[in-house]
């Protein structure tokens, strides 16, 4: 059973629960002076934490998805790398092959036609040499006959750091969420890839492209539209593609929708932050390259370089998000071809409760700024 299986969650809870049963019965029984007894006393009580912990260690991961796997877990996740060898494609006629699939958990969800259809992906970088799997929600409307000939608007979606992508489906709920809005009318079909900034794990390179190091913003910004482009209907200009993240999924938002305007022409930053961090985590991201540096400072960036044409949303929190009073900031900063939007709440964490309070309203944002489909044959 999984890391991230209600099965556990739900054996680990009996397991608590009949410990402490356990430990109320036989504590009489306990009530000696001998060392059986106090080892009796010991061990339940120990066993009786360990449980609870457990229980509370597993649904903590489940709400926030800090781990995916057992293996993820322990350190020992192999499935994500840079790819150093040449031949990135490794005989595959395309940069994108898909894994597995799943249906979406909605209404109807069984059949494509009605409920989208998620495919788990592996995508190859040709110019970052970066490999990376992915999600990618594919709505309704994609299966459905008479859009069989149309493109579709599609967005990126980024965790937090470190994140795994599984919480943008099982905790964040964006599929079901972009589900919902369309059909609610609210926003148009999207296609919606879903993955984690940290391409090189277990490295957070703040989607910067490393000296010497991984490439992650060329990956971003190049190869993973590219990849999506030749293997979906997928549109192909700007105003097709938008990208959202929470943390540091905001940060990399916000930073590619500027940096890169010519691909992406909306970026929204749920809880996101201004400045690339440097940390034990990023390791040296820079080398010394001030001009690098600056330019992953977003505030540096608004002050000293033209303003990008392109669309972006942040969001923050009056009580309960650090990133306030940046947030204010960086909105007077922005100028002209830029727009600038903001969702700020009364009151809200740097958690998935807050974030899933933002993700419809920051959905059909994207979806207002962005163009529909466009015949393809």
């Amino acid at each position: 059973m999984g890391l991230t299986s209600n099965k556990v969650l739900a054996l680990a809870i009996a397991l608590g629960v009949l410990l402490f049963i356990g430990t109320i019965w036989l504590w009489p029984r306990l009530a000696r002076r001998s060392w059986r007894a106090v080892t009796g006393r010991v061990g339940l009580l120990l066993a009786t934490q360990v449980a609870v912990f457990a229980s509370i260690g597993l649904y903590t991961n489940q709400a926030f998805g800090f781990y995916a796997s057992w293996a993820d877990l322990l350190g020992q996740e192999t499935e994500q790398g840079v790819v150093v060898d040449h031949d990135v494609l490794k005989g595959e006629k395309g940069p994108v092959k898909v894994t597995d699939t799943q249906t979406v958990d909605v209404p109807g969800g069984e059949t494509p036609r009605v409920g989208g259809q998620i495919q788990k992906i592996q995508v190859q970088g040709r110019n970052s040499k970066i490999a990376s799997p992915a999600y990618v929600y594919l709505p309704p409307e994609y299966f459905q006959p008479q859009y069989r000939h149309r493109t579709f608007p599609s967005s990126v979606v980024l965790t937090g750091y470190p994140g795994t992508a599984e919480a943008l489906i099982k905790g964040l709920h964006y599929p079901q969420t972009a589900h919902k809005q369309a059909r609610q009318g609210k926003m148009q079909p999207m296609i919606l890839v879903m993955l984690r900034p940290t391409v090189a794990p277990p490295r957070d390179t703040e989607c910067v492209d490393i000296p010497g190091g991984p490439q992650s913003e060329t990956f971003f910004a190049r190869d993973l539209p590219d990849a999506i482009t030749q293997h979906y209907r997928a549109g192909k200009k700007p105003d097709s593609w938008g990208i959202i993240g929470d943390s540091t999924g905001g940060y990399c938002a916000l930073k590619l929708a500027m940096h890169h305007p010519d691909v992406y022409g909306a970026g929204a930053s749920l809880s996101g932050y201004y400045k690339a961090a440097q940390d034990v985590t990023t390791g040296n991201l820079f080398h010394g390259d001030k001009d690098l540096e600056n330019q992953a400072n977003l505030m540096w960036y608004l002050e000293h370089m033209p303003p990008p044409k392109t669309s972006l949303l942040v969001s923050s929190s009056k009580k309960g998000e650090g990133n306030y009073k940046d947030t204010l900031k960086f909105i007077d900063k922005v100028k002209p071809p830029t727009r600038i939007s903001s969702m700020i709440l009364e009151s809200g964490g740097h958690n998935f409760n807050t974030w899933r309070r933002e993700i419809p309203a920051s959905l059909v944002w994207l979806s207002q700024r962005l163009t529909g489909g466009s015949d393809v044959r």
